[in-house]
């Protein structure tokens, strides 16, 4: 039978068939992504051929079909493994918080090139509104006009007052969409503000760090009344590049991709290239300088800080 992976907590599975039955299943061998080792085999999104065990609602999954895009990410302790947070996404949206914690915009680039490599449409939410300054507000609009022009819709939200939910509902339906953050962003609270029957348990930011606690221990995929589905993760920590060549890194910042063919040479590595036009976009100020240093830092190999 074939069907939905819904859930995943590391070692089981919850599988949704076309029938509508949910069934537990564990794994019969071993599944490979390209020639990268993942830590799980089988995401939340993917489709699977399963079959029924002895037991009432019990199964073994048996096939894992060809996904259309994922999202991963480099495991932070297992560097030759890395984790698939999601499959078969219409969209992905990573939550920001601007404090309580801090989400750097070098992690926000580096979601997005991830995004753009697996070939996954995305954006970004900006929640905590509610705790933001004067000054903060400035920031923020500062964020939102560098990602919007390069093409990434922007939303502002407190999950915690409702504020903006309207306009991220809309944007969810009928499609699926992975939302994902750093550990205390409210990712649970802005699920539970669109879909309040999730009832997804809540946490508070740690004093000594500044940095969320988990409140979700596992992937799950939550069905949306007017049709589409949310896939909550837990919250990510770091976020480290996979399966991406230097020389093609460029390609998956969109401001660099329309300016490459210009460059003066076709290798062009956008560092100190005679003749390279995406450096000259950044001394004229047309590519941003975060976004570049983001480029430099994960072509040379660091793109793990949080």
């Amino acid at each position: 039978m074939k069907g939905l992976v819904t859930k995943s907590t590391g070692s089981w599975y919850q599988v949704l068939t076309d029938e509508g039955k949910a069934y537990d299943c564990r794994i019969k061998g071993k599944f490979r992504t390209k020639d990268i080792q993942t830590t799980n085999p089988v995401a939340v999104g993917d489709w699977v051929e399963i079959e029924p065990e002895n037991e009432p609602n019990v199964a073994v999954i048996t096939l894992l079909h060809e996904r259309k895009n994922y999202i991963i990410r480099k495991s932070v302790n297992l560097s030759k493994q890395a984790q698939i947070l999601a499959a078969n996404l219409d969209q992905a949206f990573l939550v920001v918080t601007l404090a309580s914690p801090y989400t750097s915009l070098g992690f926000i680039d580096r979601f997005l090139v991830t995004a753009e490599a697996y070939d996954v449409p995305a954006g970004l939410i900006f929640n905590k509104l509610d705790l933001f300054s004067d000054e903060g507000l400035e920031i923020l609009q500062d964020y939102r006009l560098l990602y919007e022009s390069i093409g990434y819709p922007c939303f502002e939200v407190s999950a915690l007052r409702k504020t903006g939910i309207e306009a991220v509902s809309a944007q969810l339906k009928d499609k699926v969409t992975l939302i994902s953050g750093h550990s205390g962003v409210g990712k649970s609270t802005l699920i539970n503000a669109i879909v309040p029957r999730a009832d997804l348990r809540t946490g508070t930011i740690s004093d000594w760090s500044d940095k969320g606690k988990h409140t979700t221990t596992f992937a799950e995929m939550i069905g949306l009344t007017y049709g589409g589905s949310i896939i909550d993760t837990p919250g990510i920590r770091e976020l480290g590049i996979i399966d991406i060549e230097q020389q093609e890194l460029g390609h998956y910042f969109p401001e660099m991709r329309e300016r490459m063919h210009n460059c003066r040479f076709s290798n062009c590595r956008h560092i100190n290239e005679p003749g390279c036009a995406v450096l000259e976009a950044v001394e004229d100020g047309d590519i941003s300088a975060s976004r570049y240093d983001s480029y430099l830092s994960i072509y040379h190999g660091n793109d793990t800080r949080s």
